[in-house]
């Protein structure tokens, strides 16, 4: 029993233009590679089989794209026909609509695919195009009522067909029989490749089926959909356009941007109600912003996680997560594997890594935590500085709950400080601090018969 659909995407042009030893499709959009682009936007569509068609650089692709597509191998490329012809064993009594899209043209969008397809069905049609105001050399010849009996390209063209504006988009359905059995009909152009364009003369030629025209054809609604992507000029145009769609997507579900025209944000970031990106702010990777933050200005946040009411300003967040009611900057960093916990503030030039920093604590200026693991309520003092390197180990340094580490403090790990321990101004410490005890020095001694108590029990007393 025959599968409804089965989609082939065109990926083994050489891609020359782009001068570059990355594969054409695999250069990024919004974050993403063009070829994950398509491929997404034929996911809502349930495909039965997809079939990617390779050649130069084949193994890059496949690389990336992985197992969950199947491949056919164009080598050497003799044009798009050959390459709809290869995909042929993959697809053949599996499938009863073949939709072909471009591996370079990542701006196609998911409901325009739909409303291809479903055109497709209604018409009964043999070949249905998808259209539009495009840059497409080949040109859409229309008769008296409208009906499409060829496409014309631009070479070719008499002058009243060169003003048509309606051209093609080389996204196009097929019905599936009827495809495999022309594709072996179809001659080399007078470029000397085989053009999957042909096929629509050949199913005009054919006339009418059952009161049905041979081809139809869908016109797109935004002609950049359709934009192919051959130069950096048009990648960079291209992100222009992406970047574009997905902050006009998050205003109307509920952020503010006051300057879209200066934050930049990669498909598949999540950002929640009522948070605002300010100017220069950069969100990339697999980034999730919560509710009600301020980000930036100028803050850049990759692969991290935000809560609620957060605030990151004038910073970078790297791998790492943010919870609710925290705030960082300005002017620091957050590398990779910092935790930073319920209400913390992380001030200005501080920069974490792989660091747990607990609930409520801060460190408001000038300070290295790496390798930390850091309880609730702690203060650390300006110039605090975790020595976690010994030339060949990262160590850990652990403070406990209430502790405060005093300005221009070394904690040379690996080394704990108790609960309530506390360490004098320009202290070196080089051995656990218990409890509840006072060090001061170089390196640091504890102060004899001195036991530290927090300020509430302090005021109590």
């Amino acid at each position: 029993m025959q599968d409804s659909l089965g989609v082939v995407v065109l990926a083994a042009g050489q891609g020359t233009r782009m001068k570059s030893s990355v594969h054409k499709v695999l250069h990024t959009i919004a974050g993403l590679p063009m070829i994950d682009h398509v491929l997404r936007a034929a996911m809502p569509l349930a495909a039965a089989h997809t079939v990617v068609v390779i050649g130069h650089g084949a193994e890059q692709v496949r690389a990336h794209v992985g197992e969950a597509v199947a491949y056919a191998l164009q080598d050497p490329p003799q044009g798009t026909g050959d390459a709809v012809r290869l995909a042929r064993p993959q697809l053949e009594g599996r499938v009863e609509t073949v939709l072909v899209l471009l591996g370079d043209s990542p701006l196609i969008r998911p409901g325009t695919l739909e409303r291809l397809l479903e055109a497709h069905r209604r018409e009964a049609s043999l070949v249905t195009l998808l259209t539009g105001r495009t840059h497409d050399p080949g040109r859409i010849v229309r008769d008296s009522g409208r009906r499409v009996c060829g496409i014309v390209e631009e070479k070719m063209a008499t002058p009243g067909q060169l003003e048509i504006q309606e051209r093609n988009s080389g996204v196009c359905a097929f019905r599936a029989d009827w495809l495999w059995n022309r594709l072996n009909t179809l001659q080399r152009s007078s470029i000397g490749e085989y053009l999957l364009t042909d096929l629509t003369a050949q199913a005009v030629s054919e006339g009418e089926t059952n009161d049905r025209w041979p081809v139809s054809a869908v016109e797109l609604e935004d002609s950049t959909e359709a934009m192919g992507i051959n130069t950096r000029v048009q990648l960079a145009q291209a992100e222009r356009v992406a970047r574009r769609r997905l902050l006009h997507d998050l205003m109307l579900s509920g952020v503010t941007l006051s300057d879209p025209d200066t934050t930049y944000v990669h498909a598949g970031v999540e950002v929640g109600v009522d948070t605002t990106l300010l100017p220069g702010t950069h969100l990339t990777g697999a980034t999730r912003i919560g509710a009600g933050c301020t980000i930036g200005p100028s803050a850049s946040l990759d692969d991290s996680w935000v809560g609620d009411n957060c605030t990151v300003q004038w910073s970078v967040v790297e791998r790492s997560r943010i919870e609710d009611g925290a705030d960082v900057g300005p002017y620091s960093h957050l590398r990779p594997d910092s935790h930073i916990g319920r209400g913390v503030h992380i001030g200005n030039f501080v920069e974490t890594k792989n660091s747990v920093i607990g609930t409520g604590s801060a460190s408001g200026h000038v300070s290295y935590l790496g390798d930390a693991v850091i309880g609730q309520e702690v203060n650390i003092g300006a110039g605090t500085i975790t020595a976690n390197y010994d030339g060949v180990r990262k160590n850990t340094t652990t403070i406990g709950d209430g502790a405060f580490i005093g300005v221009d403090t070394i904690l040379r790990a690996p080394v704990e400080v108790g609960a309530n321990g506390r360490t004098g101004a320009g202290s070196v410490v080089t051995r656990d601090v218990p409890p509840n005890r006072l060090v001061v020095g170089v390196p640091a001694r504890l102060v004899r018969e001195h036991t530290t108590r927090r300020p509430e029990q302090e005021s109590e007393g």
